[in-house]
């Protein structure tokens, strides 16, 4: 089930920043070891079926770069708007993976998206991807146990 959650996250991440950014081409690779430092990290629950979270990571060029294109606006650091914006892309890509996973016989939901605190639970299913985009990397991480 992991691998089907995870490819169904990388798939809403093409769709939403195709749709959203006008960003067509995405590659995902594994996440070896990634740090981001100075970024947006943003966690999605997940409880039902499946418990625990998805973990969006953004670096402050990307964060930058991707509110840029939403707002038109110019920002030169991360400040609570660009947290917000950068937020609710990791919620529509949630909520776009919850579709798409809705005719699988699993009971589950999403919490409100928050500003991430790396935890050290410990978790059964885990895995991590890096996106590689034209304006920057971000990377998902996705920790779950079964109920």
């Amino acid at each position: 089930m992991v691998d089907n959650l995870y490819r169904a996250f990388v798939n809403a991440t093409r769709d939403v920043f195709n749709l959203m950014l006008n960003i067509s081409e995405i590659k995902d690779h594994p996440a070896d070891g990634f740090k981001i430092e100075n970024g947006v990290d943003i966690s999605i629950g997940i409880v039902g079926d499946l418990n625990g979270e998805v973990v969006y990571r953004f670096p402050a060029s990307t964060s930058i770069n991707m509110v840029k294109i939403m707002s038109g606006m110019q920002f030169d650091e991360i400040d609570a708007f660009v947290a917000s914006a950068v937020s609710e892309i990791a919620n529509i890509i949630s909520g776009n993976v919850l579709t798409a996973l809705s005719g699988e016989n699993l009971n589950y939901n999403l919490l409100p998206p928050v500003q991430s605190n790396s935890d050290d639970k410990e978790y059964e299913n885990g895995k991590s991807c890096c996106i590689d985009t034209s304006i920057g990397e971000m990377c998902l991480e996705i920790k779950l146990n079964s109920e």
